[in-house]
């Protein structure tokens, strides 16, 4: 099989792109009644969490609030089936955190992925508003606004700052791009596609078969749980049944 580069897929997906809108800081905001004013021409990165918050949809790129506009219900609907995956995942095995945004990650600039995986050695790195170093996966689901920001911008922060794997879902495309980290510090693509099984090796067990985030409705969160991980799964729902209602009763149902 072929190997394909990191350059070679951005031409293929990039090729003939649609009109995309990167809309900078100096959006105008009140003063009154909680509406966000609006932030500085440059600012500290500290200075930047304290202007910002939950509600605040902005990045800190050179020293600037770059302003982003909100996600689709498709683009939410995505996450929060990664999200419902991965995190009892996470969380059976103690692997570590995920966590989704609105939560900034902090390297040279101060990004917002959609979702990003920490793990269990590195959670020292997270502070209350954000991570202080990179995540081991981060996650970006592709919008018309952030295509070009996500493909080029952040993939070369995420590679030089050490993120060790970049998952880039495009559902316009239908098409999922997984790049890891190799012995060079450089990203690989490990998998390229609409469909087909991506198997991580930062989240150890975890696989995700890509077809799966562009069906309507998405799958079934247990039925995938149960998929991905059934007997570890099982398992877990056995002894929190037994807990519940005590060995002898759950093993007059079964």
């Amino acid at each position: 099989m072929a190997v394909v580069t990191a350059d070679e897929v951005r031409e293929i997906v990039l090729e003939e792109p649609p009109r995309r809108i990167e809309r900078r800081a100096g959006w105008a905001g009140g003063t009154a009644h909680g509406e966000k004013t609006a932030p500085p021409d440059r600012m500290t990165y500290e200075e930047f969490l304290d202007w910002a918050d939950e509600d605040t949809l902005a990045e800190w790129v050179d020293g600037k609030a770059v302003m982003y506009s909100p996600a689709s219900k498709q683009h939410q609907d995505i996450a929060g089936f990664l999200t419902s995956i991965l995190r009892p995942f996470v969380e059976l095995r103690d692997l570590g955190t995920v966590l989704s945004a609105p939560f900034q990650m902090k390297m040279k600039q101060g990004r917002e992925p959609d979702l990003i995986f920490v793990a269990r050695e590195h959670l020292g790195r997270l502070r209350k508003t954000y991570l202080d170093g990179p995540a081991d996966v981060a996650v970006e689901i592709i919008s018309l606004e952030s295509e070009v920001r996500d493909r080029e911008a952040k993939f070369f922060e995420y590679e030089a700052g050490g993120v060790g794997e970049y998952w880039l879902i495009d559902p316009l495309r239908q098409w999922a791009e997984f790049y890891r980290l190799d012995e060079t510090n450089r990203y690989q693509v490990v998998l390229a596609g609409g469909e087909g099984i991506f198997r991580s090796r930062v989240i150890p067990g975890f696989w995700l078969r890509v077809e799966w985030l562009w069906q309507e409705p998405l799958p079934d969160i247990d039925q995938t749980l149960l998929e991905i991980e059934a007997e570890e799964r099982a398992q877990h729902w056995l002894d929190l049944m037994r807990q519940r209602w005590g060995r002898e009763q759950v093993q007059r149902w079964l």
